[in-house]
């Protein structure tokens, strides 16, 4: 009936169900008052129902927050002939409640034009809440740029399986989806490559085909502020990520100087791992400042993520200048040069009042040990780097490839799916996951430093938001079960999610027009 599975939920067979009509009202205290807009802005396209204030009058649906009683995003519904009430811990909890009220009724509600039948709901009681704060999804919008109509539809898709982050991946070696003011050159060049390869990379170059069409975009910093709000509205935190020092050759590309200068750089028409990295001067480290001091601007969160992952070394081993660097600092290698790098980067978000977070390659070059302590690490080359985070006192984001990459492929039978990019991930395997690993069962001090999960879709080969719609659904849907429930209260098997739930919950993303992936 409603997905994510509540904690708890009983029907009162005794009950009529409620009936919404043109006369229902709402009374919201003033915490509650962006759940009640929400709820008028989901549910009037179909219905046609103002559902207005109830000014003094007896309200059919009561929102309300009480801190006290429950805790921060938990909530009750309870649902009678005569009257619905919502209550939550804090005002994401009222929230989370309308969203599971939205479920309640039936599916045509989340249809874009006007239906015409009776809108009633299930008299039952509810009484809910996640296991986790972190709940997230990331969206590559580097490698195929994806407009901001499709982000704001996103964002919507999430809060309606309670998911509370977007993580967007802004900069790659293929292009940079961010304007800066500073540097106008980042998306006046690093924005635009001239064509994009077909197929995979992982055959002789001389093999390669491309499309021949130029390929680009960015967000202007008004769409951000957009986005940022939008998501807010919806009890969402957008996390920025700034990739460095590797994943930065479209940014080289416009400013050649933050490269080694051992190749002439051009905004990458393959996939892959560019060789191209920034160098570790002065004028490289104060662009990567400059950079994140506009990001912080545009950015509420807390988090801002700097990617670190696979940065090749070989430039840094080849520069006379990187390697005079390391003998400065007294460094050995060039892992020790990133986990500097990293250092200097953490460092300056932490002096402006915010917090690194970067992929599990940030534990290499010392470990935890030789990095600041409020880091957060994403660990998503297996568990093993979370595991080693957490020991060493550092907080986690569980994002494994093996069961939340969502750019790999739905079926073992290839040729019926899209082109991905490679590897299985079938839908059974993302609702089975727990993100707090077994290693950490017996070590309940060190689990506390996993702040969630977080699944991806990477888009080297997920060109439209059609297709990424796909490749996020249903997959999303046995996503949003494994970071809220709770096992405490039994889990039914996966054959019960798809029955009871996922298969009525598809009804639903058909009357909203998302693409996705079907079940048989």
């Amino acid at each position: 009936m409603i997905l994510p599975k509540p904690q708890r939920l009983d029907r009162h067979e005794h009950d009529d169900a409620f009936r919404l009509t043109g006369t229902t009202s709402i009374r919201s205290d003033a915490a509650s008052a962006p759940a009640a807009d929400a709820l008028r802005r989901a549910l009037r396209p179909a219905t046609g129902f103002a559902l207005p204030d109830a000014d003094g009058g007896q309200a059919a649906i009561t929102l309300s927050v009480a801190p006290r009683a429950l805790d921060a995003e938990a909530y009750e519904l309870t649902v009678t002939s005569d009257h619905i009430t919502i209550t939550g811990g804090d005002p994401a909890g009222v929230f989370y409640g309308v969203q599971s009220l939205r479920q309640l009724l039936p599916a045509e509600v989340f249809s874009a034009t006007a239906v015409e039948r009776d809108w009633t709901v299930p008299a039952v009681s509810v009484t809910d809440g996640p296991q986790l704060g972190w709940r997230g999804m990331m969206l590559d919008a580097a490698r195929h740029f994806m407009p901001k109509e499709f982000i704001l539809r996103l964002i919507d898709l999430l809060a309606l399986h309670k998911l509370n982050v977007l993580h967007l991946h802004l900069t790659e070696d293929q292009g940079w989806r961010l304007a800066i003011e500073k540097y106008p050159r980042l998306t006046e060049v690093g924005a635009w490559r001239h064509e994009t390869l077909i197929g995979h990379a992982d055959r002789p170059e001389d093999e390669y085909t491309f499309d021949g069409t130029p390929h680009g975009g960015f967000y202007t910093q008004d769409d951000i502020h957009e986005i940022v709000a939008y998501a807010a509205e919806r009890f969402i935190t957008v996390i920025p990520e700034i990739d460095m020092p590797g994943h930065m050759l479209a940014a080289i590309s416009a400013y050649p100087e933050l490269g080694n200068g051992l190749r002439p750089p051009q905004v990458w028409t393959i996939w892959g791992i560019s060789e191209q990295v920034l160098n570790v001067d002065d004028l490289a480290l104060d662009f990567c400042r400059d950079v994140l001091t506009e990001v912080m601007s545009l950015f509420p969160s807390r988090l801002i993520h700097c990617g670190g992952d696979e940065c090749p070394k070989e430039e840094w081993r080849a520069s006379p200048a990187a390697q005079a660097r390391m003998r400065s600092l007294g460094l050995t290698d060039e892992d020790a040069l990133q986990a500097w790098f990293t250092g200097q980067m953490a460092t300056f978000l932490s002096d402006n009042g915010r917090r690194f977070i970067g992929w599990d390659e940030v534990l290499e070059g010392g470990g935890p040990a030789n990095l600041p302590k409020d880091i957060v690490v994403m660990s998503w080359r297996g568990e093993e780097a979370g595991v080693e985070a957490a020991r060493g006192g550092l907080d986690v984001v569980m994002a494994p490839c093996e069961y939340l990459y969502f750019d790999r492929y739905q079926s073992e039978d290839h040729d019926r799916e899209p082109l991905a990019i490679g590897g299985f991930v079938p839908l059974s395997k993302v609702y089975d996951y727990r993100p707090v690993p077994a290693a950490l069962a017996d070590e309940p001090e060190t689990a506390r430093h996993v702040l969630g999960a977080q699944c991806q879709l990477w888009t080297e080969y997920v060109p439209t938001p059609k297709h990424a719609e796909y490749m996020l659904f249903p997959r999303l849907c046995a996503f949003a079960e494994a970071v809220w429930r709770n096992d405490g209260n039994g889990v039914d098997d996966f054959a019960d999610f798809v029955t009871d739930r996922l298969r009525p919950h598809l009804e639903r993303l058909n009357a909203l027009g998302v693409s996705h992936r079907a079940l048989d």
